[in-house]
């Protein structure tokens, strides 16, 4: 619970933090993603050109 005696600059500093870390997490998690989905891709390739035909 915030505490009454705090401005709204330190709730406002506080909020700002918060998004940053959201901002953050967000951003890992779609660089994790495409890094997967790439992977997944490159995996179909090789097996595709590995493949007995």
């Amino acid at each position: 619970m915030p505490d009454k005696t705090e401005g709204p600059a330190s709730a406002a500093a506080r909020h700002e933090q918060w998004k940053g870390k959201g901002v953050a997490l967000r951003a890992f998690f779609y660089i994790f993603g495409t890094h997967v989905f790439a992977g997944f891709v490159w995996l179909l390739f090789y097996l595709g050109e590995h493949a007995k035909k």
